[in-house]
């Protein structure tokens, strides 16, 4: 029997959707707290990890990482590779599983897809849905009148299987701005992949236990951390699957303007970052700030 892991972080009490995910009985749940989550946080299956926790476990990579960000969840994917955990699922607090998640897991098996072939450096996964009047978050503006796919039948083996979201989708803040859309997929585009780089997040992501040395939500490059951590394992050669929704995300409060500022990072380097990342995945390091290469350096430490 696989041992499976669902991680998040949290600054809220137990929401609707930790509640859910606590529940689950084939799954175990481990919530990394910040130093605004309230301190009488509990959970009646799960595993908490409060901020001494996390500073008791390895204090040079909490300071790298530092206080009131969501890459505190590291600590989340390390605690899950201590356990021995053979599936990694990765959540936010405010995506409530529907009653297939986690019923129907794809990493690690032999399946036949829908992939999409494009002459491009990135594949947009919402292109070819019924919503592709939007993008996913991460993907390069630059493309977004670029985004032709030509679909063929192939056999993968996925490491990482992104599902989808149903409600307020992944998307940009620019998008946001311009459609805030309420979406409900079609089931029937799922699943697929593809032959080029593709954005997927943390917010409802299942990983194979072999990619989480490299699997690091980098800090400190505004909401591109999961993103960059997406291409990075990527240009490594782990194969991702997109899979039908699987939550409603019922989307905590954003300004948008703030996830504007957090994002123009990406605007600026998401295509420059493929390209080199496209050449030598090390690459990467040309694009995050020295105090998140000593974080990567630190996570990475643990799997020596």
């Amino acid at each position: 029997m696989e041992n499976k892991y669902i991680i998040t972080t949290t600054i809220n009490s137990p929401t609707e959707a930790i509640q859910k995910f606590d529940s689950m009985s084939d799954w175990k749940l481990i919530v990394v707290g910040d130093k605004k989550t309230p301190s009488n946080y509990n959970l009646i299956n799960g595993i908490y990890l409060s901020p001494e926790d996390q500073e008791n476990y390895d204090k040079e990579l909490s300071d790298a990482i530092g206080w009131n960000c969501i890459q505190r969840r590291n600590f989340g994917l390390l605690k899950a590779y201590q356990l021995n955990a053979d599936i990694i699922a990765t959540i936010d607090d405010d995506n409530i599983p529907l009653d297939n998640w986690g019923k129907n897991l794809l990493v690690s098996k032999e399946i036949d897809l829908d992939y999409y072939q494009t002459d491009e450096i990135a594949f947009d996964p919402i292109s070819i849905t019924n919503h592709n009047n939007l993008w996913h978050r991460g993907f390069p503006l630059q493309l977004l009148s670029k985004r032709e796919t030509k679909k063929i039948k192939k056999n993968i083996c996925p490491d990482i299987q992104a599902d989808f979201w149903n409600g307020d989708p992944d998307i940009d803040a620019v998008c946001r701005m311009e459609h805030a859309p309420e979406c409900k997929f079609d089931n029937n585009c799922f699943p697929f992949s593809s032959n080029k780089f593709s954005p997927f997040n943390s917010q409802n992501t299942f990983l194979s236990k072999k990619v989480l040395k490299d699997y690091f939500l980098f800090p400190h490059i505004g909401r591109m951390d999961d993103i960059w951590a997406s291409y990075y394992v990527e240009s490594l050669g782990f194969k991702v699957v997109y899979s039908e929704p699987s939550v409603y995300q019922d989307r905590n409060e954003h300004d948008l303007t703030i996830d504007f500022k957090k994002e123009v990072i990406g605007y600026e380097n998401n295509l420059k970052l493929l390209n080199q990342l496209s050449l030598n995945p090390n690459n990467i390091l040309n694009f995050i700030p020295e105090r998140s290469k000593d974080a990567f350096r630190l996570y990475q430490k643990h799997f020596l």
